[in-house]
């Protein structure tokens, strides 16, 4: 499916009007710190973080009815690019900015430093929204230096700890990494196509020449290799359940929205990606690795927050494995779902530690382990049938994807059956479940339409061995879910015991870089 023609307009449309009109908000959100301190500079930028939402959805709204548009000054550097995926991350970060800068004036409330905390933060969301309607590669790596440069200042803010800092100073070593492979791709680009615009880009991908062909790999690998080190794929995943000292909102902002970074430049990217299709079973590979390990480890940790950090890492390599089986859709899906749940997640914490103080019991019912292991079993099975009577015809990723559904669905089921058996129990799971699988199918059908004429179509080719690894993967996320199940019970075997020792400390993975970081950047 080839992607939507591109508008080039030079009188304003409601879309680009929006647009034009948020950038000299965020100059005003960036300047308000200045003349005012403390509780009025964050009062005033959440204000205007409202105005920005409003313009989100008034283009969002306009895209939908008259199709994208793009727009550009005459030597190209500054351009906008609005269609269902750019105001989609739109409205996304600027509704998601409004809640985390209303949280913040009363968190600081008080502190001397409330206004340059407000300066940094609403200068990460100018560079964020910015990065979601850049219309050409150039203007795309600027922002995207500039959110991760806004970033390291609201992790090194004053109250930090010693323990933020030096994960402050891992991250930005990983993520000037991340630039170098982001710059390195910029110039192959410029090299092979002669333009950083994305339209000319992606019209040019459809039919390269001899130079762009051979450019191509090059510029899909530097890209990958960003992404996993944005969204905290293995092995760069360290430092983000070691940033969690940072101020609530700064781990809100973070978890719910900065680490799907990585995800949104695959996604925006993917009419290239889709020309080496090497560089998305990397992509696959890896982040079905995280999602693996991310989901081990956080069932170990005993902190609400640092489990929270560790299913940020799994869901990421989710995400990703997503985009390298060509599923562009549901991994935007996946994100949206993702920040708005974590966002929530991080900003009411202090709640459930407060419930736990009062003596609320808040531990989750031990899972019958057959009933888990049946239902695990029957949705790898199910998915094997699909394979078997040629559901699979579009490849074994969709088949593991889905399999990976059930297996939550199952352990949903599980969870609200635990306990003596009564039939309302049953049929409440059994209904949550069946709701849950049809709000995720609408929502995955919708997805697609709003996003189909963004995306290029990919249907990755495997062979016997692709179809052994998928199979395997889907084992081992049965086998995850079965110790989850145990470990619930709180009846481990020796050798698990050692096993769960070993995954609460993250496999010891943090600590080797933590070494490496030391002797680079010492503190």
């Amino acid at each position: 499916m080839k992607a939507a023609p591109m508008n080039l307009i030079d009188t304003p449309s409601i879309p680009l009007a929006s647009a034009q009109l948020a950038v000299p908000l965020f100059g005003i959100a960036l300047l308000t710190p200045l003349w005012s301190h403390g509780r009025a500079a964050a009062s005033h930028a959440s204000r205007l973080m409202a105005g920005v939402l409003i313009l989100a959805v008034i283009a969002a709204s306009a895209v939908a009815l008259t199709g994208p548009v793009a727009w550009q000054t005459a030597n190209g550097l500054l351009s906008f690019r609005l269609d269902a995926l750019s105001t989609t991350l739109l409205v996304l970060v600027s509704f998601l900015g409004l809640v985390v800068t209303r949280y913040a004036i009363n968190y600081l409330d008080g502190n001397p430093r409330q206004a340059r905390f407000t300066r940094a933060l609403t200068a990460t969301l100018a560079s964020v929204l910015l990065l979601a309607i850049s219309g050409n590669l150039l203007q795309f790596v600027a922002c995207w230096t500039a959110t991760s440069l806004c970033l390291h200042r609201l992790l090194t803010f004053p109250d930090s700890s010693r323990s933020a800092a030096l994960a402050a100073r891992k991250k930005f070593l990983i993520s000037r990494l991340g630039d170098a492979c982001l710059i390195g791709a910029l110039a192959l680009v410029w090299q092979g196509f002669g333009t950083w615009d994305f339209s000319s880009l992606f019209a040019a991908a459809e039919n390269p020449g001899p130079t762009q062909a051979a450019v191509l790999p090059w510029v899909a690998g530097l890209v990958v290799a960003a992404a996993l080190m944005k969204s905290a794929q293995l092995p760069f995943h360290s430092w983000l359940p070691e940033t969690l000292d940072t101020p609530t909102p700064v781990s809100a902002l973070m978890h719910a929205g900065l680490i799907n970074a990585g995800g949104f430049l695959i996604v925006r990217l993917s009419p290239l990606l889709v020309h080496t299709p090497g560089a998305l079973n990397v992509l696959a590979a890896v982040g079905g690795a995280t999602a693996l390990f991310g989901s081990l480890v956080m069932m170990t940790q005993p902190s609400i927050k640092r489990s929270l950090a560790w299913s940020t890492i799994s869901q990421m390599g989710f995400m990703m494995l997503q985009c390298g089986l060509g599923a562009f859709a549901l991994a935007i899906l996946h994100l949206v779902a993702h920040s708005l749940y974590k966002a929530h997640a991080f900003l009411a914490s202090g709640g459930v530690v407060a419930k736990t103080r009062t003596g609320v019991a808040l531990q989750p019912a031990a899972r019958p382990l057959a009933l888990v292991g049946a239902l695990g079993a029957a949705a790898v099975l199910a998915a094997a049938a699909g394979a078997v009577f040629g559901f699979g015809a579009s490849g074994p990723g969709p088949l593991l994807l889905g399999s990976v559904f059930l297996m939550a669905l199952a352990q949903l089921v599980a969870t609200l059956a635990a306990g003596p058996w009564h039939p309302g129990l049953a049929f409440r799971g059994l209904l949550a479940a069946g709701g849950t699988a049809a709000a995720g199918l609408a929502l995955h059908t919708l997805f697609g339409h709003w996003l189909a004429g963004c995306l290029p179509g990919y249907t990755p080719q495997h062979g016997p061995v692709a179809h052994g690894v998928m199979g395997g993967a889907g084992l081992l996320f049965l086998a995850l879910l079965l110790l989850q199940a145990q470990a619930s019970r709180g009846n481990l075997s020796n050798s698990l015991a050692r096993l769960y020792v070993h995954a609460s400390n993250g496999f010891y993975l943090g600590t080797l870089l933590e070494r490496l970081t030391r002797r680079r950047l010492p503190l």
